[in-house]
């Protein structure tokens, strides 16, 4: 009987699960069509090599600071020695301080970040969802994504091209 029961179950649950409609979207294709997605990577980038230049020129200066002091070394009392490597130590914490404001988890660079791209991603994924719901799909896995992987997708269930004109792009013409 339980085996009978065990089948029954296992019968209504593959008969259940074949009428799921499944589809797969690929992001990066997506945000490759967006053309203030583009312009925000870009803003993030230029930002992010003005934080570097002005970290790398404390580092400079510190850099500066202990070969001068090495040079002077010799020449320099014991109190003298000390206020001097005290003082590049200070400007090393200062250097790393700023550096960690800049592109620390909770740093300006990562908050610029959230900020530009936040909005597009929420756009674009409920882009997706309405996509979804107006072609009855129960599921949609993103390709582009490193922790859904799929060994083998059949265009068919491409909905990427659907949600790029539902943005009010075009399709096949990326941001250059």
């Amino acid at each position: 009987m339980r085996k009978i029961f065990l089948a029954s179950f296992l019968l209504l649950f593959a008969i259940g699960a074949s009428a799921q409609k499944m589809a797969y979207v690929d992001t990066e294709y997506i945000l490759k069509h967006i053309p203030d997605y583009k312009s925000s990577l870009t803003q993030i980038e230029g930002l992010s090599k003005q934080y570097q230049k002005e970290i790398d020129d404390v580092f400079k200066e510190v850099e500066a600071m202990y070969k001068a002091y090495q040079a002077d070394q010799v020449l320099l009392t014991d109190d003298m020695r000390k206020r001097r490597e005290n003082d590049i130590i200070e400007k090393e914490k200062k250097a790393k301080e700023l550096q960690r404001q800049k592109f620390g988890p909770e740093g300006d660079l990562f908050q610029t970040r959230t900020k530009l791209l936040k909005p597009i991603q929420e756009k674009v994924s409920s882009t997706i969802a309405e996509v979804a719901k107006n072609k009855y799909i129960d599921f949609v896995f993103d390709k582009s994504s490193e922790s859904t992987m799929m060994i083998y997708a059949s265009a068919n269930f491409d909905i990427s091209n659907d949600v790029i004109m539902k943005l009010g792009y075009k399709p096949g013409t990326l941001v250059k």
